[in-house]
């Protein structure tokens, strides 16, 4: 393992700030697409396996350097999954006023109003690229199991921090620290398990 560049290919402030967390074991120094002025890439798959792939390896073939991708989202039972893959647009995809804020958080709640079964789970998949034809990508994946709460509850995180109540703790990601969301959520399982495929195949 030696010291190198890599591109994180998102422009999410919130998701950068968790990676740089969980990535900062490793002797490595980090870019984002806003170093590089490219806006967030498509998402045009139905898995998040496969768009962070895609994203992953675009960011590498534009950047011309190792890349991570985090494809995450939301997947709501009484929903089929829902929504998924959709989970940063969901919002827009309902025709909900995009201006409001947190329209993705109301959005889902208004939905959920007369629903019961309110399990949901969280998921992040985390895939590194040595360059864009690497033919051994790395994928990591973390889940979190909890429900979606009535109405927001906490401050801090981000996107649907507020509404997702983790359940074997009682409290949303939004009530945590940054440390103790990283400790428990999707995210931080799979960026300790991508650091430890890094450590071990870089």
């Amino acid at each position: 393992m030696y010291e190198m560049d890599i591109i994180l290919a998102t422009n999410n402030a919130g998701k950068l700030a968790e990676l740089y967390q969980l990535l900062g074991k490793l002797p490595y120094t980090y870019k984002s697409l806003k170093d590089f002025a490219l806006p967030s890439p498509a998402e045009p798959y139905d898995s998040f396996v496969e768009n962070a792939l895609l994203k992953a390896r675009n960011a590498s073939l534009v950047c011309q350097m190792p890349a991570i991708a985090d494809d995450a989202g939301l997947c709501v039972r009484a929903f089929g999954g829902a929504p998924g893959v959709h989970t940063a647009d969901y919002a827009k995809q309902l025709g909900y006023d995009l201006t409001q804020p947190q329209a993705n958080v109301h959005a889902l709640l208004h939905e959920m109003q007369k629903v019961e079964d309110r399990f949901a789970t969280m998921v992040s998949v985390l895939v590194a690229v040595r360059s864009p034809r690497d033919p051994l990508p790395l994928i990591a994946m973390g889940t979190v199991s909890g429900y979606i709460t009535p109405s927001t509850v906490g401050s801090h995180g981000f996107g649907y921090d507020p509404v997702f109540c983790v359940e074997k703790l009682g409290i949303t990601f939004a009530q945590m620290s940054m440390a103790e969301k990283l400790a428990h959520s999707h995210r931080g399982k799979a960026g300790r398990r991508l650091v430890d495929m890094i450590l071990e195949h870089w």
